[in-house]
């Protein structure tokens, strides 16, 4: 989560600098990689572009990310792709794409393939609330119990939560193949991307709460001093 955090902060001023031209932050979300760490190494990823503390835990080099993020010569995706859109067969983690929610009806054709091919592994499908047209409301848990899914919310500032939850989620579908929702209550403390300035609708002081008082290295770091 620390390394993710300064990975961020020299491509965000990367860009600033017009050296790359566009990122997005993982600030305030560092917690999901507890959900890289309670999946198999074979269990694939469809990600959304806010989880490339995902492809970090798997293995995904500084230098991965970086010629990603250059187009360089070097970047495994030979520069077609824009910033952050990152992919990796080796690390089983499909290829990012900017159109919200494309990655679901994908992830559940991916599932159904592994369900009919009899291997123990499951899919991962992060999204967030663009993708389930999300506005007023609390949530998305309670359309998951309409669906019939099992369903979950859980602290998605809470690494532990996180971890714990999506082990439990990913026995329920590899032994009983069965879809799992989990709703990870979270805060992005970053704009959305570099073309972004979220002042614009939220204020600085809600911001600087969240980042202080309900950060998940924070809370990490203070469990780990009490033990």
């Amino acid at each position: 989560m620390v390394t993710l955090n300064i990975l961020d902060f020299i491509l965000y001023e990367a860009q600033r600098q017009g050296r790359i031209s566009f990122y997005m932050t993982n600030y305030g979300e560092e917690a999901y990689i507890g959900s890289a760490a309670g999946l198999d190494s074979q269990d694939v990823i469809f990600g959304q572009y806010r989880e490339s503390g995902v492809l970090l835990y798997r293995g995904f080099t500084l230098d991965n990310f970086m010629n990603q993020c250059y187009s360089n010569e070097k970047d495994i995706g030979k520069g077609r792709q824009m910033p952050v859109h990152y992919g990796s067969k080796e690390l089983n983690f499909q290829t990012i794409s900017s159109p919200i929610a494309t990655q679901l009806p994908q992830a559940s054709g991916a599932a159904y393939a592994l369900k009919r091919a009899g291997k123990k592994n499951c899919i991962m499908c992060y999204f967030g609330e663009g993708a389930a047209k999300q506005y007023k409301g609390d949530g998305i848990a309670s359309r998951g119990i309409g669906y019939g899914i099992d369903t979950i919310r859980v602290d998605g500032n809470d690494v532990w939560a996180i971890y714990n939850t999506t082990k439990a989620a990913r026995q329920l579908a590899v032994e009983e193949h069965r879809p799992v929702l989990i709703e990870a209550m979270t805060y992005r403390v970053s704009h959305h991307s570099t073309s972004d300035d979220s002042f614009a609708y939220r204020s600085k002081k809600e911001v600087e709460y969240w980042k202080q008082l309900d950060n998940p290295i924070v809370r990490f770091r203070k469990w780990l001093e009490d033990k």
